[in-house]
């Protein structure tokens, strides 16, 4: 494999706290060393006024694949994947089958495998077949290479089946990554309960009804000492529970998607359902709570959510739609536009919640430029002016709300393995 050196970019190493101007070697894979002068015998990257920084980390996608391949597949997600700054993505289980045995997981790791985009870990199911009466079997999936377990599309339900979930993943070192939903408290809701809701005359889902589950989920992992991790969270309630969890030490993280720090439910007004999603945009004051803990460290994880749905479904009538929005190709532009640029986050920390804090929570050796580690590189533009066309997405799906916006930031060029994937 060739010699590439980058150079002349900010290299920005949250995991080695590195922010400053200098050369990168790429050699046989892997990052070789830093402050190389150029030679003029090896392939150049010249990424003046470009962030260098860790391969950036998407531990919630769903890839479709199987079943739904009309949605998405593993090819064209891992696509989008790469033209969105992202070398490595965590795929969620609610396939059609779901991912609950070896077979499954490896099916994913060999479709994976033929697309050679980014790389794919695979969360498997907590229980078999997603229906929250038996767990699956955990120490088989981990064998198989599963590196976490959720039952995501649906809460895991059973409090009994969470607490003997955490002793068994106990075993392994793995997370349960649970949606936060009582499902009695949303039935039939199609936005956020509020006054927007109440206006429209839609039926709401409560903040109460992520609130509530995210203290039970809390408490059962201060019970067993398992480590949670709280999917895609979007209510000011929720926020001050993880806070207060931390600060007693529970083992807790979690995550916040862009569309929960950049809309609201007055969206809705629309009825355009592209803006349905679930959890549901939320009121003002979440969106707020969100990027304040964002900011404080309450929320370690910047992740998508990436949910694809085949354009026939999302032209359905508002209730009768899916829930779900593309987010791959356009996170990073949106944490540029709304995070960095308004100074909630600078780039070291909205990097570090991108790349090295994602892989400490599913235990991926990725998320570093360290000599001797995978040469997994993002180079961004941070100045790159550009309008979200969803005709241009390279995933199979286009169901966003953010068609049309002007944004600021992107990647400009997409390394895996040393091996350039994407450039813009």
């Amino acid at each position: 494999m060739a010699r590439l050196l980058i150079h002349s970019g900010r290299v920005i190493d949250p995991s080695q706290k590195i922010d400053r101007l200098t050369n990168v070697l790429v050699e046989d894979g892997k990052i070789a060393a830093y402050d190389v002068p150029l030679n003029g015998q090896e392939k150049t990257i010249d990424a003046t006024g470009k962030i260098v920084a860790p391969g950036l980390i998407d531990i919630h996608v769903h890839l479709r694949e199987p079943g739904r391949e009309e949605d998405e597949t593993i090819r064209t997600g891992t696509a989008a994947a790469l033209a969105g700054g992202f070398t490595s993505v965590a795929c969620i289980p609610n396939t059609e089958p779901p991912i609950d045995t070896q077979a499954q997981v490896e099916f994913v790791q060999h479709q994976a495998a033929r697309a050679d985009n980014a790389n794919v870990y695979v969360v498997a199911c907590v229980s078999k077949n997603r229906e929250g009466k038996e767990l699956s079997e955990i120490g088989q999936l981990v064998e198989a290479g599963a590196v976490a377990f959720t039952d995501d599309g649906a809460p895991i339900y059973n409090p009994e089946l969470m607490r003997r979930a955490f002793e068994y993943c106990q075993m392994f070192d793995k997370p349960i990554l649970n949606h936060a939903e009582v499902r009695e408290l949303t039935q039939g809701g199609v936005m956020h309960e509020g006054l927007v809701s109440l206006i429209l005359g839609l039926p709401g889902m409560p903040a109460a009804a992520e609130d509530v589950m995210t203290s039970r989920d809390i408490a059962l992992a201060n019970a067993t000492g398992g480590r949670l991790h709280i999917m895609h969270i979007s209510t000011a309630g929720s926020v001050e529970l993880v806070r207060r969890a931390k600060t007693r030490g529970i083992r807790v993280t979690t995550e916040v998607c862009p569309h929960h720090f950049t809309l609201t439910d007055e969206c809705l007004r629309t009825f355009d359902a592209n803006f349905k999603m679930s959890p549901p945009l939320r009121a003002q004051e979440d969106v707020e709570a969100c990027i304040a803990g964002l900011v404080d460290g309450t929320i370690d994880v910047i992740c998508t959510d990436h949910a694809p749905h085949a354009r026939e479904k999302k032209m359905r009538e508002l209730d009768a739609a899916p829930f779900g929005v593309v987010g791959l190709e356009t996170a990073l532009g949106l944490v540029s536009t709304f995070l960095v640029a308004k100074g909630h986050l600078d780039w070291p920390a909205a990097i570090e919640k991108m790349s090295i804090n994602p892989a400490r929570v599913l235990g991926l050796p990725k998320g570093t430029l360290q000599v001797g580690a995978d040469a997994d590189i993002t180079i961004i533009d941070p100045g790159a002016k550009w309008k979200v066309d969803p005709r241009k997405f390279r995933s199979k799906s286009s169901n966003t709300p953010y068609a049309g916006w002007e944004l600021t930031g992107r990647a400009d060029t997409v390394i895996v393995g040393g091996r350039v994937k994407y450039t813009a």
